[in-house]
């Protein structure tokens, strides 16, 4: 059974009779540092984890954890280079890390049990200082193991943004958004087979020769949705007027899945993904975001109506992943458009030629799935192996490295590496330089080559950013040596 087959019999199409609103930078709240504070005095920020409600709509009110009283949490902007401290407060009964998703920061204070971060114990609280950068879209949530429980790690609401001022603002717009995609509500399943990943009409450059037809372990599943805290059809409506230019930084949030998602009646121009201005800006009729991307696009307001944006599978929109824009003085039924079919490419963001070093070492890794190699859950596998890797990948301070991912899977991966920005030198085959980002997606029996410089010292995590996947072996500790 497919995955919007199983929508069917699991959601009914929300009704547009209301209208919907995303808690925006200013509804979330921004998180705005303190005073100078002096030693013993307040932190800049400060987050609390504890239990929150969600409303999603009137008739759907979840419970979850959160941070601030919220889910997602406030948005916190602060400024490249500067020193800030952050109290983080947790008033659980299981401990927690929380993951500065982007930043290149040291392992003490990334927020990883893997990287050595320090937990903060159940009803403990703990400072972090930290010095924010590069510039750009980064997000802080969880990064607790969940293992078999739903109630844990990014299946929480335990998410937020952060975004990092640089002093080289894009300017030029009316209106600013931090949108979430969201997917709530998880639940095992085994009879949902993941095609909204964008990447089975590619080359299938390593599908294996002989395919394991072994039954597969539960995978996660949802059938509940939102953008920021709202689903479709809910509270406010994003309100623009005529000749407005829009800036949205969208996220993925998600702990299960990749998501396309369009704008209908407009073009979003791609400026930026994963924070980093991209060499050469696109105009599209929809994009692709993988598990923790980010995409800052602009949108001229130029369309009046009142419109859909969200996901680009139907079930998965009408199931609340999804916002209605209203124009000023348009009040008629929210309007959607198919976007035209076109496959997601990396490289057209991307230039010929490379500025970068020429890389001066290869490491290849090759991802492989094994069917209930867990038991009732599957394994995932890097070169033959799950986590750990002991001192298997070990990197030289200041060294070039190409690393080239295989993946013989019938999954498309989004995977992370912390602490390091890399740069796409072929997707696929294709070639592309200057596209710098935190998070590539690997197709589906695909293969991703990136390249980056070991300067961050420190044990580095890389991982799928499902969460499952990654709670199940699909991870490994890069190493300085």
């Amino acid at each position: 059974m497919k995955r919007r087959d199983l929508l069917k019999f699991g959601t009914a199409a929300l009704s547009y009779a209301g209208t919907t609103r995303v808690p925006l930078l200013a509804q979330t709240g921004v998180a705005k540092p303190q005073a100078a504070a002096l030693p013993n005095d307040k932190a800049d920020y400060t987050l609390r984890i504890a239990p929150v409600t969600v409303e999603l709509d009137r008739s759907h009110i979840l419970s979850t954890i959160g941070y601030n009283g919220t889910a997602p949490g406030p948005v916190l902007r602060m400024r490249e280079g500067k020193p800030v401290s952050v109290d983080v407060v947790n008033d659980t009964d299981t401990p927690e890390f929380v993951h500065w998703h982007g930043m290149l920061i040291p392992p003490d204070s990334d927020g990883t049990e893997e990287e050595g971060s320090p937990l903060v114990s159940p009803h403990g609280r703990r400072r972090f200082q930290l010095t924010p950068g590069p510039a750009g879209s980064r997000w802080y949530h969880s990064h607790a193991m969940a293992m078999d429980n739903l109630y844990k790690g990014t299946y929480t609401g335990q998410f937020g943004f952060v975004y990092v001022d640089g002093g080289n603002d894009p300017g030029h717009y009316d209106q600013e958004l931090f949108l979430a995609l969201r997917d709530w509500e998880p639940f095992f399943t085994s009879v949902m087979e993941d095609d909204d990943d964008d990447t089975h009409n590619g080359l299938l450059l390593e599908k294996p020769s002989t395919l394991n037809t072994g039954p597969d372990g539960l995978e996660v599943g949802s059938m509940t949705y939102s953008i920021n805290d709202k689903a479709l059809g809910s509270g406010e409506p994003i309100r623009v007027r005529e000749g407005q230019r829009l800036l949205i930084h969208f996220l993925n949030a998600s702990a299960i899945e990749n998501r396309r998602i369009a704008f209908a009646g407009h073009k979003m121009k791609v400026i930026a993904m994963d924070g980093n201005p991209v060499s050469t800006p696109q105009t599209l009729d929809s994009i692709f975001i993988g598990a923790g991307e980010r995409i800052d696009a602009v949108i001229e307001m130029n369309q009046p109506g009142v419109w859909v944006l969200g996901s680009t599978e139907k079930m998965v929109r009408e199931s609340g992943l999804g916002v209605i824009v209203e124009y000023a003085g348009q009040h008629r039924q929210p309007q959607w458009i198919d976007p035209p079919k076109v496959p997601w490419d990396y490289t057209i963001f991307g230039t010929s030629t490379s500025n970068s070093p020429t890389p001066q070492q290869t490491i290849e890794m090759t991802f492989e799935k094994i069917p209930r190699g867990f038991g009732k859950f599957n394994a995932w596998l890097i070169n033959g192996k799950p986590y750990p890797h002991e001192r298997e990948f070990v990197l030289q301070q200041g060294t070039r490295y190409r690393l080239v991912m295989h993946n013989r899977t019938d999954d498309a991966h989004p995977m992370h590496l912390h602490r390091h920005l890399w740069e796409i030198a072929e997707i696929n085959g294709k070639k592309t330089a200057g596209v710098l980002k935190d998070t590539v997606v690997v197709p589906y029996y695909g293969r991703a080559i990136v390249d980056f410089t070991a300067d961050h010292p420190g044990p580095s995590l890389f991982h799928c950013h499902i969460q499952q996947h990654m709670d199940y072996g699909f991870k490994a500790l890069l190493q300085y040596g």
